[in-house]
């Protein structure tokens, strides 16, 4: 179970917000991303998840059939990493391994039945943190933050 950050840590004014730190983007970012990763761990705690088991989870439920190296790439993740999240999703039933048929060395991770209906419902505690943490934004202003952390992200 998540620990629930102090609230201190969610209202951090007005140090913070006088800080030289307050006018660096990277800062604000890793910032923004601690506070939204703590909100959808305490979320995805009631399926037993974590945001890493979520996001792999949903990129194994997408369309793009990944290998563990793929999700080791896309998740900015050490291949260790990407064995131990796989090795837990698998061992929940919600996840295969395969041998990729164009390369017997990697493993292609696939959905169950069981793991696309525990990818809807961690997607719906998700979508509900979401709106929780962006409350503060107006729909404009999330579309804006969404495009831009698109284009930082993913290039």
């Amino acid at each position: 179970m998540t620990t629930p950050l102090p609230q201190d840590a969610l209202d951090p004014a007005p140090d913070l917000r006088t800080s030289d730190l307050a006018s660096e983007p990277v800062f604000l970012m890793a910032r923004a991303s601690s506070l939204a990763s703590a909100s959808a761990n305490r979320a995805l705690g009631e399926l037993d998840l974590k945001v890493r088991h979520y996001s792999a989870l949903s990129l194994v439920c997408s369309d793009l059939h990944p290998s563990q190296r793929d999700l080791s790439r896309y998740l900015v993740l050490d291949p260790s990493q990407i064995v131990l999240i796989v090795d837990s999703l698998e061992r929940r039933g919600a996840v295969v391994r395969r041998t990729d048929p164009n390369d017997r060395r990697s493993k292609l991770i696939e959905p169950t039945d069981e793991g696309r209906e525990l990818y809807r419902r961690a997607r719906a505690a998700v979508d509900r943190c979401t709106d929780g943490t962006m409350a503060p934004l107006s729909e404009d202003e999330r579309a804006s933050l969404l495009d831009l952390l698109q284009r930082v992200a993913l290039g």
